[in-house]
């Protein structure tokens, strides 16, 4: 089935299964749907940033500090992480942490997000479908390059959220 046909969980705004929907339906009518988003990093730290292929049917060409996509119908968000994690980038059988969901909204994306991260060194195996190229990079370089390149606009929202809800945890209670 290639992934224009994937039979997508459309969900309401309040993140209650609503019905199902292709993708390409879901993308055309901007359809609320459930999403993966997972942080591959390395021992050191650094976190793997992907450049999105220019054949994507969402920011296409642009980087992208999370894997995941789109949680499939009948599928929970682990299954799709996990899913998802292997196809694009060859990663199989690792934990996966699961921090937290959140809601993206613009004009033709509505989503319920569940973040999830992971440590792996290799090897990868990029889908060559999906993703152009990638490397490891720090949580600096990675806003530096964002603050002149193009991200996707939702996994650079769950990667902000990560290292926000990240500080808080590291801040000193007062």
């Amino acid at each position: 089935m290639g992934s224009a046909t994937e039979i997508v969980a459309i969900v309401d705004k309040n993140n209650n299964p609503i019905g199902r929907a292709t993708r390409q339906e879901m993308r055309s009518a901007g359809l609320p749907h459930r999403a993966t988003y997972i942080l591959v990093f390395n021992s050191t730290g650094k976190l793997f940033v992907q450049k999105r292929t220019i054949t994507k049917d969402i920011y296409p060409g642009c980087y992208d500090p999370a894997a995941g996509g789109v949680v499939l119908d009948g599928e929970t968000y682990e299954q799709g992480a996990y899913r998802e994690l292997e196809e694009e980038m060859g990663i199989a059988g690792i934990p996966l942490k699961e921090h937290f969901d959140f809601y993206f909204e613009e004009a033709r994306l509505v989503v319920w997000g569940r973040v999830f991260s992971c440590t792996h060194d290799g090897p990868l195996t990029l889908q060559a479908e999906e993703v152009q190229d990638g490397t490891f990079m720090s949580i600096p370089d990675i806003l530096t390059l964002a603050a002149s390149e193009p991200f996707a606009n939702d996994g650079f929202e769950a990667f902000r959220r990560y290292i926000d809800q990240r500080r808080s945890f590291e801040s000193p209670t007062r």
